[in-house]
């Protein structure tokens, strides 16, 4: 599966666009770790655990929005985009969608 952030595929032509597809999740982390982040919040620098919480929530997310796509018999997806909220003070919603699309057969 293809997946771009641009509206088109270079080198290919899109013969059909199927709709949006999209995947979420809601993450978070354990209370210890939350704790631990916490006292990272006073000395500053990067939270390691919510960095890599929140790349695991993407790929999460991503992966749910090409399966989407691939039920709709979609063969990339176009115009992906990324999206979060807090839900709560210690999760957060990613959410990845776009366009599902299908690509025009290439003579041989």
């Amino acid at each position: 599966m293809k997946l771009v952030n641009i509206d088109y595929i270079p080198g290919e032509e899109i013969s059909e666009a199927l709709g949006i597809v999209k995947g979420a999740v809601v993450q978070s982390k354990n209370i210890g770790r939350d704790f631990l982040a916490g006292m990272k919040t006073i000395v500053g620098g990067e939270i390691v655990s919510y960095t890599d919480m929140l790349q695991t929530a993407r790929q999460i997310a991503t992966k749910r929005m090409v399966d989407d796509a691939k039920n709709l018999g979609a063969d990339a997806i176009i115009n992906v985009r990324y999206g979060s909220s807090a839900v709560m003070s210690s999760a957060a919603e990613i959410i990845a969608y776009g366009t599902a699309v299908k690509l025009k057969k290439k003579n041989p």
